[in-house]
C-alpha cells in the first residue's frame, strides 16, 4: 500500500499496476483533468504537479514540482500531492492564478494549469524572485501561444505581493498528517520500496529483471513512449546510502538517488565549471527528481554527467548488498547502454574528486535548443599545468561522438608541451580530428559532430590559456 494525500485528503493505493504514472492516476482514476497530458515525455510541463513534503531540517514543508507524465506512484508515498484543482478557496482564486488572470496570462488554457502549478511552487519558496528565476522557475512549462511575457510579469507579481495562503495555514496539520501516513513503506504488488541495501538485494534477488530507478524521468519513457509494461519496479529512493550527499577529504560523495537540484551547492562550491551544464541539464520539474546516479546507470552516449564524470577521474560505487566495489569512471562504460557492474549490484553513490589548484576545465553542451534539450555533443576538458605552464595531466570526456560515453587519451601525447603556444593546441586539434566516429542522425551530422569537437578544443584553449583568456573573457564579457 503506499499512503499519501491527496490535496487535503488521505489517501491510499493498493491495487493498481506498478508503471501507473501520476498523470493517469490522477486523469483516469480520480477524474481530476487540470493536469493535462502534453507530450508524455516531461518536456511541455502541461502535465505539472506539485509534490509536498517536510523538510529535513526544518519543522516547514517544502514544495516541488514535478512532472507527472513520468514519474511513478511510489514519488507519492508519505507526500501530499497538490493538484490545480485544490489552489482555490472559498476566499476565491489562489494569488498566482488571480495574477495570470488580471495580467491576461492565461493564453488557450491547455498548458496554463501546469504554469499555475509551476508558480504556485515558486510562491512557496523564499526571498522575493527576480525574473531570472521566475524564467528558471518556468523553464520546464512550454506555452504554445508563446505568450510568456504575461505570464512573467504575472508571477513576478504574485510573488512579490505575497501573503500567505491557506497551505501556509494548513502547514502544521498537514506535516502531522504526513507524518502518520509515512510509516507504511510497502509499496503495491509489483511496485517495491525497500528501506536499506539488504531489502533491496533480495528483491534484486527474487526479481532478477525486474528495473530500479529513482526519479523515474528516463524509465517512465519506455512507458509512455515505447508503451512498454513492467510487472516489477523497485524505487531506492528511501534507501540511505543511496541519499548520502558529503564533502569527504578527496572529494564530494553523492549518493545515487540524491536528485540533482539538492546538488547545486556542493557540486557547484567544488566544480564551478560545471555551472552552465548543470543548469542545462533538463528543466526545473525534471531536476527536481532525476539523479546522477540514474544519468550514470542509464549509460547513454548522449548523457550529459558521464562525460563529467570521466574528465574528473570518477569513481562510481556499486553495492550488492554485503560487497561495495569501486570502478573508476574510465572502466565503466563497456558497450552501448552497457556498464561494468554486475547482474547483482547497483550504484550507491560517485565519488567527485577535487580539482588541484593549478588545474583548469571547462564543460561545453552543443544542442539544437538552449534549454530542455539533448546534446548533439558534449565535452569536457581538464589541464593541470605547472608554474611554466607545462601540461602535467590531461583529462576528457565526450558525449554524443560514439556508442559509449568516451574519452580522448591520446590527448596525453601534450603531457609535457606548454600550455600557451599555438602549436600545443594544434596538436590537440590534430588528434581530436582522429579521435571519433560519430554517426548521423535527426540532432547533429557526423562531419558537424566532428566539427564541433574541435572548435571546442580551441575554445578551451583560448579560455584557458593564460596569454589570451584574459583578452578572451574580455570579448564574451563585451557580447
Amino acid at each position: 500500500m503506499i499512503r499519501f494525500m491527496l490535496n487535503d485528503q488521505a489517501e491510499h493505493i493498493s491495487d493498481l499496476p506498478p508503471d501507473t504514472t501520476l498523470l493517469n492516476y490522477l486523469r483516469e482514476n480520480k477524474q481530476s483533468t487540470g493536469s493535462k497530458e502534453g507530450c508524455a515525455s516531461g518536456d511541455c510541463g502541461a502535465c505539472t504537479v506539485v509534490i509536498a513534503e517536510k523538510k529535513h531540517d526544518s519543522s516547514a514543508l517544502e514544495y516541488k514540482a514535478i512532472n507527472s507524465c513520468v514519474t511513478f506512484l511510489s514519488a507519492l508515498e508519505g507526500k501530499q500531492l497538490i493538484t490545480v484543482e485544490h489552489l482555490a478557496d472559498k476566499d476565491g482564486l489562489h494569488p498566482v492564478q488571480q495574477a495570470l488572470v488580471d495580467f491576461h496570462a492565461s493564453q488557450c488554457g491547455f498548458c496554463t494549469p501546469g504554469f499555475v502549478m509551476s508558480l504556485f511552487a515558486l510562491y512557496h519558496q523564499a526571498g522575493l524572485p527576480n525574473r531570472r528565476d521566475v524564467q528558471h522557475a518556468l523553464s520546464g512549462n512550454l506555452c504554445r501561444c508563446t505568450g510568456y511575457r504575461p505570464i512573467i510579469d504575472a508571477s513576478i507579481n504574485a510573488c512579490h505581493n505575497k501573503k500567505a495562503d491557506k497551505f501556509d495555514v494548513e502547514e502544521a496539520s498537514t506535516i502531522a498528517t504526513l507524518a502518520e501516513l509515512k510509516n507504511s513503506k510497502k509499496g503495491i504488488p509489483g511496485l517495491y520500496l525497500p528501506q536499506n541495501r539488504q531489502e533491496l538485494a533480495s528483491l534484486k534477488a527474487r526479481f532478477p529483471r525486474a528495473r530500479l530507478f529513482a526519479g523515474s524521468t528516463d524509465i517512465a519513457l519506455e512507458v509512455t513512449q515505447q508503451l512498454k509494461t513492467f510487472d516489477h519496479l523497485i524505487s531506492v529512493n528511501d534507501i540511505p546510502e543511496l541519499n548520502r550527499l558529503s564533502e569527504e577529504d578527496t572529494g564530494i560523495v553523492i549518493g545515487a538517488a540524491v536528485p540533482l537540484n539538492k546538488l547545486d551547492d556542493l557540486l557547484l562550491k567544488h566544480f564551478p565549471f560545471l555551472n552552465e551544464l548543470h543548469w542545462r541539464f533538463a528543466s526545473l520539474p525534471i531536476r527536481n527528481q532525476a539523479t546522477m546516479g540514474g544519468n550514470i546507470a542509464n549509460a547513454s552516449p548522449i548523457g550529459d554527467l558521464p562525460p563529467v564524470l570521466l574528465a574528473l577521474n570518477a569513481i562510481i560505487n556499486v553495492d550488492n548488498g554485503s560487497e561495495e566495489r569501486q570502478i573508476p569512471a574510465g572502466e565503466f562504460f563497456i558497450d552501448y547502454r552497457q556498464t561494468a557492474m554486475h547482474a547483482d549490484e547497483w550504484i550507491a553513490s560517485i565519488t567527485l574528486p577535487y580539482t588541484s589548484e593549478n588545474s583548469q576545465a571547462r564543460a561545453y553542451k552543443v544542442s539544437k535548443r538552449m534549454e530542455d534539450d539533448i546534446s548533439a555533443v558534449c565535452a569536457v576538458f581538464r589541464i593541470e599545468l605547472d608554474e611554466q605552464n607545462s601540461i602535467l595531466s590531461i583529462n576528457s570526456g565526450f558525449g554524443g561522438v560514439a556508442a559509449t560515453p568516451s574519452e580522448a587519451p591520446s590527448l596525453e601525447e601534450l603531457i609535457g608541451q606548454n600550455w600557451t603556444q599555438k602549436s600545443t593546441y594544434a596538436l590537440g586539434r590534430n588528434i581530436l580530428s582522429k579521435t571519433f566516429n560519430p554517426i548521423d542522425d535527426v540532432r547533429a551530422s557526423a562531419d558537424y559532430r566532428q566539427q564541433i569537437i574541435v572548435n571546442l578544443w580551441y575554445r578551451f584553449w583560448l579560455e584557458t590559456n593564460p596569454t589570451t583568456a584574459t583578452i578572451q573573457t574580455r570579448v564574451i564579457d563585451h557580447a
